[in-house]
């Protein structure tokens, strides 16, 4: 059980990585793309989610599988938080990123650039909290 330890803190702490790198780099330079947005987001959408889809959805089956199949040494609070988090992130994914996405692929809009990287800490923090998490588990169970 080691290794589902093992993918769910790697993909934890790479998608940690990805999303603090969005926050503080990706989102805010949309700004400076202006009228080119639509085409520039359009192949943005496309190739990030070959970077981040795979990871996250190692993260989620292995919080998941974690749910039901632990080590002895980590507490069930531990994987419900684990799985809590995991939900977090994609449930801001899903009702509030991906939408704003959207709107950026149909145009520039402010708003939507500025919600979306207002709404993205949500995010940031659900990832870098079950990254903790999940390394602490790996920690407790080795």
């Amino acid at each position: 059980m080691t290794w589902l330890l093992a993918v769910q803190a790697g993909a934890a702490l790479y998608m940690t990585g990805v999303i603090w790198m969005c926050q503080i780099a990706h989102y805010p330079l949309f700004a400076e793309v202006g009228d080119g947005m639509p085409a520039y987001q359009r192949r943005n959408r496309v190739r990030t989610t070959y970077v981040v889809g795979p990871a996250m959805l190692a993260e989620l089956v292995a919080a998941a599988v974690l749910l039901v199949s632990r080590p002895e040494a980590i507490p069930a609070w531990a994987a419900w938080l684990g799985i809590a988090l995991v939900a977090i992130a994609w449930g801001v994914t899903i009702l509030l990123s991906v939408p704003a996405h959207e709107r950026l692929s149909a145009r520039y809009d402010a708003a939507a650039l500025a919600r979306l990287v207002r709404t993205n800490w949500i995010r940031t923090a659900a990832w870098t909290g079950h990254g903790a998490l999940a390394l602490w588990m790996l920690v407790v169970a080795a």
